[in-house]
């Protein structure tokens, strides 16, 4: 394989496969180890440039479009984690690449989606797709990368591509149940970690997998790999709603409290409301917090009411679930070898818990 020059990836992580599955610890300081860490670079910068390929469109404003939000950035953690597993078989091969590729052609795809479902300002740092262009434009970009990784998968063959469109349909159907909602009776807090694991374990595990079943690797490692990856993805979006909370918004590319703002659901909003049932105090703070997401309060009282539940026992008990599901992420890892490969998912689930962005 031969690794494309930092230089010509405009707008993409470089060399930083190793360092963030690693959490920054020497952890890739041995012979075979600094193999690993170097297959995973390179094998990123090839992935960056076979994406960069891919979308390029035979319209101008299909290419603007759908490159935006690539072009952002990104941290390209299912990738990262196709790479990595790809390393317990043959290694990072041209199918892993393409694998790697198709995983996060589907993930760009569901943001675009996202942001005009969730009406976000900002992804990334930049402006929305659908503030720069349209609502509709945003949704065919879409749906044009939905089935720009639907053509490059057919290489991987009948089964992989079952994955991939079994996968996408639990995408969907996490995005349906997130919209509509828990049914009458169901807990709320129950029916959001679901979602999670829907719309974002699903993918994440599904990375992992293809790491393993297109290297060459044993597939008994496919439901520890499964497991892991979808508990990590459900850690990473608690994470999340904790950081939509930050006051930094430069670091965050969002206004504190985005989410909250827009009415969408977050672990800690669910807990205040269930803690509002017996505490006037959190009703108070919930009252005034869902005033402010319909427009009914000043900005500033608004702030005081996000930093508020930012230091409120709601936030701190979702960063505590966020490191149990990690911590039961790990747990399947004790069903794989021992080694880098497992060392390194271990630290990446660390990492996830740790991060500020």
């Amino acid at each position: 394989m031969t690794a494309t020059p930092a230089s010509e990836l405009d707008g993409a992580p470089r060399g930083r496969g190793s360092k963030f599955l690693s959490g920054g610890q020497a952890l890739f300081s041995s012979s075979e180890q600094k193999d690993v860490a170097r297959a995973l670079d390179e094998g990123l910068d090839a992935i960056e440039s076979g994406l960069r390929s891919e979308l390029s469109y035979t319209h101008e404003i299909a290419d603007a479009v759908s490159r935006y939000l690539f072009d952002a950035g990104g941290k390209r953690i299912r990738p990262l984690l196709t790479l990595l597993t790809a390393q317990w078989g043959e290694g990072v091969t041209d199918q892993v690449i393409t694998a790697a590729q198709v995983i996060e052609l589907t993930h760009l795809a569901t943001l675009y989606h996202d942001d005009v479902m969730d009406e976000a300002v900002k992804r990334r740092g930049v402006t929305a797709a659908q503030k720069v262009w349209t609502n509709s434009i945003a949704i065919l970009a879409g749906d044009l990368l939905f089935a720009r990784a639907g053509s490059l998968g057919v290489g991987l063959g009948g089964d992989a591509m079952r994955r991939q469109t079994d996968t996408f349909e639990r995408l969907v159907v996490g995005q349906m149940r997130e919209t509509v909602g828990p049914k009458e009776g169901e807990d709320p807090i129950e029916h959001y970690l679901g979602v999670l694991a829907d719309k974002t374990g699903s993918l994440i595990a599904l990375a992992g997998e293809f790491g393993v079943t297109l290297s060459g690797a044993p597939v008994e490692y496919v439901p520890a790999i499964q497991g892991f990856g979808e508990h990590i993805g459900v850690a990473f979006q608690l994470v999340d709603d904790v950081i939509d909370l930050s006051a930094d918004e430069e670091e965050t590319g969002k206004k504190a409290g985005t989410d909250v703002r827009r009415g969408v659901a977050t672990l800690p909003m669910l807990l205040l409301e269930k803690r509002a049932e017996n505490h006037a105090g959190d009703k108070e703070l919930l009252d005034t917090l869902r005033k402010g997401a319909t427009g009914d309060l000043s900005e500033e009282e608004f702030s005081e009411a996000i930093s508020s539940l930012r230091h409120h026992q709601v936030t701190k008990d979702t960063m505590e679930e966020a490191r149990k599901v990690a911590d039961k992420a790990i747990a399947h890892l004790a069903e794989l070898p021992e080694g880098v490969v497992t060392d390194a998912l271990e630290c990446f689930a660390h990492q996830v818990v740790e991060r500020t962005q």
